[in-house]
């Protein structure tokens, strides 16, 4: 299941968290970097974010087409796209032939806002495809890529928003936009925490001094992440 989109009040909010029973789950505050794909780190949210690389950035070769996304990947005949809409509405469409849907209610975390009409949502990839490939998912294949642009295994890699703030957050990082319903803070840099542990993805230094920065006025939330690569 996805995380609950229900209005969110407060600077702190709860992280979902994803392990699978049979994963080798690492001691809670261990260094996360050692762990194997397919592999549990448990750790807070300030260990996690001291554990990310720091690295310098570069979009040198980047396509948005170099990451194949919307995929169909189980042949319902729901791409990932509407599969991320339907697991986050707030009141369940219709589904008609193609997956067409009809009907439902959605709710915007990034700019508390409640939505009636799917076609004013976009799907946001939490950490950007421009922004993953700056921080290492240029050196991976196109099949890790593929992945990435379609994570439907941890909830926290995708997320429906209205199309206004998908766009004004566009490829910047958590130096450059954050979410304008500052309650939404805290879930915000965590899932993003997440989604760079999970993917080995590195930060700049801006972008790490934020992290940390805003991390300090959050809860320090216990995170269990499972490894892609």
């Amino acid at each position: 299941m996805r995380r609950s989109l229900l209005p969110i009040t407060g600077t702190v909010t709860a992280v979902a968290v994803f392990a699978l029973s049979a994963a080798v789950v690492a001691p809670a505050h261990a260094a996360s970097g050692g762990a194997a794909s397919g592999e549990s780190v448990t750790t807070t949210l300030r260990a996690a974010i001291a554990d990310l690389p720091i690295a310098a950035e570069s979009r040198d070769g980047y396509e948005r087409t170099k990451f194949r996304h919307w995929i169909d990947a189980d042949k319902n005949g729901c791409n990932t796209r509407k599969e991320v809409v339907l697991q986050e509405a707030v009141d369940a469409p219709a589904i008609g032939p193609g997956c067409a849907l009809t009907g439902g209610t959605w709710f915007s975390p990034y700019d508390d806002v409640v939505v009636a009409d799917q076609a004013g949502l976009d799907v946001d990839h939490v950490v950007p495809l421009a922004e993953s490939w700056d921080s290492g998912a240029s050196a991976w294949t196109p099949a890790e890529r593929q992945a990435y642009a379609n994570d439907l295994d941890d909830p926290r890699a995708l997320i429906a928003v209205t199309a206004r703030s998908n766009r004004s957050k566009a490829d910047k990082d958590v130096a450059e936009w954050l979410p304008p319903a500052t309650g939404y803070t805290c879930t915000y840099i965590t899932d993003w925490t997440v989604v760079k542990t999970r993917w080995r993805l590195a930060v700049d230094p801006a972008e790490h001094d934020t992290l940390t920065r805003l991390a300090a006025a959050c809860d320090d939330t216990t995170i269990t992440v499972e490894r892609a690569r």
